[in-house]
């Protein structure tokens, strides 16, 4: 028997715990006056409630109701309501400190015990005490109901336990079934107020007298005549009713010190004491002797509890509590075809899952310790044999041969099997099983007699053994698994994870899943990794599914996730389950009772990532046609994963099918839709994409709705459609507006209308020279006479300027008509399978598709003959009759022969540029060489640079670092000479550019700058100083390899720096702008703490976090960096006061107002595009410059963090030195 702890807390003593029948929270009462509400299963402080004046003593739930009740030194009861998180009334009328509270299992009752020697009864629903029982003549330490009797016990520091009889009180509360009377009414008012000291309500039944100091605590058992008390005295009694008497039973000795509370088993035959000697024991029932005794090494003991329906176990003690169970819930199992072997109490049973039967076949009651059932269970259907282990005893396995026939459902047939100790056992072979010795680090392989044949060594420290398919085993170290073959004693394979608990091979053995506590690695047969699952909730259990998928559960879901990691939820659980098989629809499974369960899921959304995966587009379409599988997570995932087309046919919202038409390039179907929304932002959107196609009519359109009537003019210029352009010069004369009327005039070479504008604007001596230069000497005088001036009075005219006009270049090839050209890629299987405008009920409906079908037949009927026409326009007239191509292109061949013979012989030199080219591998010399091509391959191969914008300014900057030009002649180039940063080199094999970056400068100068701004606050400054540097260090030539070295640990430096100042800019743009949004801003002040910077930088960091956190009102957070900012000593005294403080604030208010996507515990690394934290173990990609992490959707697309190289694309790394 071993205490598997589920949860464990810390803070002030725990005087008081409390489980919830049905949900995971757990009430804990301090003796500092807290009430702490926690969710055990998550591990998180849900709630926490202050109203107590001094130490809480007893907290009870109510079986039904969101309420709990609390009693407290105070001499108050109080009753709140955990949902609406407040005190609903208090209860008054006890004289001292109370003890104990609980609620009555049917009638609206809560029992309080206190120190003034009483024990009360009241109604909640009333609010007022309906008993009071007195005869203790000191503290009553613990008082509660009978679970199914109208029975009380009471345990005193008088010695006693008594008994009290309240049927009494039942009847006279219990409701009548038929109306009662006036005089009945009153009758029973009266009796209630003359009973209330008269001790007719309830009666001391029993006194049970054998303890020599104060009884703590007394209960009794769920379903046995029994009760269990704990004393002062070190002592555990137990003690037995009937009708008529009660007497002492036995009693358990062992503890050291007082004895703070006992409790039954829920299940077996055990007692639980805990104890102010640290200690909480189990006792065996029947025998009275001590089974298992658990130590704390510094924290006394003062309070235990036991989940009223789960097998859970919660103390409380000096520093916090802890939540615990005293045996594994998962049954050992293993599945063989549709036969199902499991253990079920130490009974051996099997299930036929197609028919349901269920039988026993053998037990193993001698197998290990009584309390401890098996924990796995490995079977052999050659030989109808199973090995079964369990954890007793330090280890030990028994291999037993299964019989025929059972008797007594299995229970009376024993196993008869061989024994040995081992802490895991399975199967190799037909005739072969290995068995772990874990101490010496040695596999055995033994026969069905259990003989030994063979012993292997471990390769690696092993913790735990599973099947690695056929002689090969698994084995699981405290960070990695390895494959092991038996036979050749090599290891074939290796993976890091975190410690593994549970393998599951698929049913073709092609795939593996590694089940850790909150990780699933998902491997090949060579444990090559495809993906890695983490949760952030324990992982109980999974089975494959016959397509490939791996169904899981944790405490509250069934799960899927697919070989590339893709996962999401199937089924919420209410209790934990342990799969069996997973087939079709049906999910086979134990529960924590070993009772077998089929469970019905819907397979269809993972069905679809599946086959959309696989690329299987028929099972696509018959799960769109025949599913209802539609909502925002899919059509996001369809969008992630690049099928937007296939999006398109599952909605109908006129925007969203907008933006996923201009996603996948659909420009008809986002016209229509365009046309249905009719606003602004739709049609600009619409144009631009158009433009990037070259559909200008659609351009055109959207340029007309939104009223660009000047990029409507030149969209008509560069399409040679002078038609439109003449009614744009008609509209802007009826617009009024005149500037569009010259350009129009400009656009179509019209003089006149040109001269006119002019005219009409007033502009006289413009349009006089227009007239002029345009051969127009009579509307020139006119101009004049209309002006009353005179040439004298004009500005005099350029001395080169002639009769010239101004006209558009001539139209060759009109392009009004057609778009311009794009490659057809046809349509895809969706655009055929599901051709009905897009809509799902197009497929279902047959007609529909058939008409689709028909007009695509009329549309190539017309497309044929137009086709034939214009591929045959030209050939009647015999335009090429007399080219003579083939006599010019003889004589220009023996034109470039004559010239090839005049240079025969003489080879060109190689330029100076052309060696540092040669020379180097690195991309700043090919940059100062001018050899631009080839630094960007270069940048490409070593960082995966892509986007070479921002390093066009840096390129041309090193080429003029390297070249000095000096003036020659007024009709000769300048001289070029080049600059060697090794002049005295006289191998020309060595020579190499100078440098234009210097990582000495570049450290004292822009790094230093760089780092005042960051401490200044001038956070905008300082990301673009950052992101400079690590743009210029992909040009930095280090002399060494040492400062080559240093020029990577920079890169690293600065990525970090660029990171954090992306998520305090962020931060502070969001506070000016969304105010409101507090969750997102104290996710960014968290996430700036975890980044690599500078000592004092951190601090900053961690100052600005504390401040935003307390303000925030998540005391229990700040108080952590509080503690992290004291823990980095900075030398300020005020900011380690002001920590300090922070801190102690956090220590007596552990709560955090707002939950936020934050867990300080776990090492994980900041999404630079999401701003989001990619946990330890998370599937990411890298980029390769920076080493920057992102989440998987931003694969491919250009790193954030320097702007140059994209992210998840390989390469060899940067190259600083030759």
């Amino acid at each position: 028997m071993q205490m598997l702890t589920k949860f464990e807390s810390k803070s002030p003593r725990v005087k008081g715990i409390a489980f919830h029948p049905k949900t995971p929270l757990l009430a804990a009462t301090l003796h500092n006056g807290t009430i702490q509400l926690w969710n055990y299963q998550m591990g998180t402080l849900v709630d926490r409630y202050d109203e107590h004046d001094g130490p809480v003593r007893g907290i009870c739930f109510h079986p039904t109701q969101p309420i709990f009740c609390s009693g407290g030194d105070d001499y108050k009861i109080k009753v709140w309501n955990y949902k609406q998180r407040k005190c609903l009334f208090t209860l008054t009328g006890h004289l001292d400190y109370v003890r104990t509270v609980y609620f009555h299992r049917e009638y609206p009752w809560i029992i309080s015990c206190s120190d003034d020697q009483t024990i009360r009864i009241w109604n909640w629903q009333s609010r007022t005490c309906i008993a009071i029982l007195t005869g203790h003549n000191h503290y009553v330490m613990s008082a509660q109901f009978h679970p199914w009797d109208d029975l009380v016990v009471s345990a005193s520091m008088d010695l006693t336990v008594r008994v009290w009889d309240i049927s009494s009180l039942r009847k006279k509360n219990q409701a009548h079934q038929a109306p009662m009377s006036f005089e009945e009414q009153v009758a029973r008012a009266n009796q209630g107020q003359a009973d209330l000291f008269g001790n007719t309500d309830a009666v001391v039944k029993y006194v049970l007298e054998g303890h020599d100091r104060g009884v703590n605590y007394a209960t009794f058992h769920p379903t046995l005549p029994l009760i269990v008390s704990c004393s002062d005295d070190r002592q555990i009694k137990l003690w037995r009713m009937s009708e008529t008497k009660a007497w002492e039973v036995d009693s358990c000795r062992g503890h050291f010190s007082n004895v703070s509370m006992s409790l039954f088993h829920p299940r077996h035959e055990l007692i639980l004491s805990a104890g102010e000697d640290k200690t909480i024991r189990v006792w065996d029932m029947t025998k009275r002797t001590a089974v298992q005794t658990f130590r704390r090494e510094h924290d006394r003991f003062w309070v235990l509890t036991a989940h009223p329906e789960l097998n859970l176990f919660a103390a409380g003690h000096d520093n916090g509590l802890i939540v615990f169970k005293l045996e594994r819930e998962r049954p050992a199992f293993s599945l063989s075809g549709n036969q199902l072997f499991f253990v079920k109490d130490k009974i051996i049973r099997m299930v036929d899952l197609t028919t349901g039967a269920n039988q026993g076949i053998c037990n193993v009651r001698k197998l290990g310790s009584q309390w401890i059932q098996p924990r796995t269970l490995s079977y052999n259907p050659a030989e109808r044999a199973v090995i079964v282990t369990s954890t007793a005893d330090s280890g030990v396995y028994e291999i037993v041969s299964l019989p025929k026939n059972s008797v007594g459902d299995g229970k009376e047939t024993p196993s008869d099997g061989k024994r040995g100790t081992g802490s895991s056992a399975i199967f190799v072979a037909r005739n072969r099983f290995a068995v772990l010795d874990k101490t010496g680090q040695n596999i055995e392989i033994r026969d069905l007699s259990n003989s030994l044949t063979k012993t292997v060594k471990c390769p690696v420290q092993t913790n735990e053994i599973f099947y690695g398919g056929t002689a090969s085993l698994l084995l699981a170290s405290t960070s990695s698994v390895v494959l092991f073959d038996i036979q050749q004693q090599k290891v074939l394979g290796e993976i890091s994870t975190p410690p593994v608990k549970y393998a599951v091979w698929s049913t073709d053995g092609s795939m593996v899943a590694l089940l850790s506590k909150h990780t699933i690695t998902i491997c090949n047969k060579e444990l090559e990794q495809a993906a890695l699952i983490h949760e952030t909730i324990r992982i109980k259990s999974a089975a494959w599914d016959d397509s490939g998928v791996l169904i899981y559960t944790t405490l509250n879901h069934i799960k899927y996730a697919l070989s590339h990691g893709d996962n999401g939820i199937i089924k919420t659980l209410e209790q934990p389950v342990y799969l069996t098989r997973v087939k079709g629809k049906v999910v086979h499974c134990l529960d924590r009772l070993a009772k077998p369960r089929v469970i019905q899921i819907d397979p269809t959304e993972y069905r679809f990532k599946l086959a959309l995966i696989r690329k299987n587009y028929d099972e696509v379409l018959q799960i769109i046609r025949t599913s209802n599988l539609v909502g925002q997570s899919i059509i996001g995932y369809l969008q992630k994963k690049g099928y937007p087309e296939i999006a398109l046919h599952f909605i109908q919202d006129p925007n969203t099918r907008f933006d996923l038409a201009i996603e996948c390039g659909n420009l008809q179907v986002a016209l229509e839709m365009a046309r249905s929304v009719e606003r602004q932002d739709v049609w600009e959107r619409l144009g631009a994409a158009a433009l990037k196609q070259g559909n200008h009519q659609i351009v055109e359109i959207a340029y007309q709705k939104t009223k660009k009537f000047d990029k409507l003019s030149f969209l008509y210029l560069v399409t040679g459609n002078t038609q439109k352009l003449g009614m744009m010069q008609a509209i802007a004369a009826k617009r009024g507006d005149h500037m569009s009327r010259l350009q129009n005039s400009l656009y179509l070479g019209d003089a006149g209308a040109r001269i006119a504008v002019l005219r009409e604007t007033g502009q006289y001596p413009l349009a006089y020279y227009a007239a002029k230069t345009n051969g127009l000497d009579d509307l020139a005088l006119d101009i004049l006479e209309e002006a009353g001036m005179t040439e004298d009075d004009l500005p005099p005219p350029l001395q080169n300027a002639g009769h010239t006009s101004l006209a558009p270049p001539t139209i060759v090839f009109p392009q009004s008509d057609s778009n311009w050209p794009i490659k057809n890629l046809g349509e895809s299987f969706f655009d055929r399978a599901l051709a009905n405008g897009g809509s799902v009920e197009g497929v279902i409906n047959g007609e529909a598709v058939e008409a689709a079908a028909d007009e695509a037949g009329d549309a190539w009927a017309v497309d044929e003959p137009i086709e034939a026409d214009a591929g045959d326009e030209d050939e009647g007239w015999d335009l090429d009759a007399e080219v003579v191509v083939a006599e010019e292109k003889e004589v220009a061949e023996i034109a470039v022969a004559e010239e090839a013979d005049l240079s025969e012989g003489v080879s060109p030199g190689v330029g100076e540029n052309d060696m540092w080219v040669r020379n180097s591998p690195l991309a700043a010399d090919h940059a100062a060489a001018g050899s631009f091509e080839s630094a960007m391959q270069l940048l490409n191969r070593q960082v995966a640079a892509v986007n070479f914008a921002p390093l066009k300014p840096l390129f041309l900057a090193a080429y003029s670092a390297s070249h000095v030009h000096v003036p020659a002649n007024a009709t000769l180039p300048p001289l070029e000479f080049h600059i060697r940063r090794n002049p005295e080199m006289t191998e020309l094999r060595e020579v190499l550019p100078s440098k234009y970056l210097d990582f000495e400068d570049l450290k004292s100068s822009e790094l230093a700058e760089a780092y005042r701004f960051f401490s200044r606050g001038k956070f905008a400054e300082a990301l673009a100083a950052f992101r400079v540097i690590l743009q210029k260090l992909l040009l930095v030539v280090a002399s060494s390899e040492s400062e080559a070295a240093e020029v990577k640990e920079l890169v690293t430096t600065a990525r970090e720096y660029v990171i954090g100042l992306t998520l305090e800019t962020e931060r502070r743009k969001l506070v000016a702008e969304e105010p409101d949004n507090v969750t997102r801003n104290l996710e960014l002040a968290a996430y700036f703490t975890h980044l690599d910077l500078q000592a004092g930088h951190v601090q900053l960091a961690l100052r600005s976090a504390m401040g935003v956190f307390s303000k925030a009102g998540d005391h229990a957070t700040a108080a952590v960096f509080a503690r992290r900012l004291i823990d980095a000593k900075p030398t300020d005294t005020k900011v380690v006061t002001q920590a300090r403080s922070v801190l102690a604030q956090g220590d007596r208010n552990p709560r955090d107002a707002h939950e936020i996507a934050y867990d300080h515990f776990t090492p994980f690394d900041v999404c630079p595009a999401s701003l989001t934290p990619i946990y330890s173990g998370s599937p990411s990609v890298v980029a390769a410059y920076t080493g920057t992490r992102y989440l998987p959707e931003y694969k491919n697309t250009v790193c954030v963090v320097d702007g140059i190289t994209q992210v998840g694309l390989p390469a060899s790394g940067l190259r600083s030195a030759v």
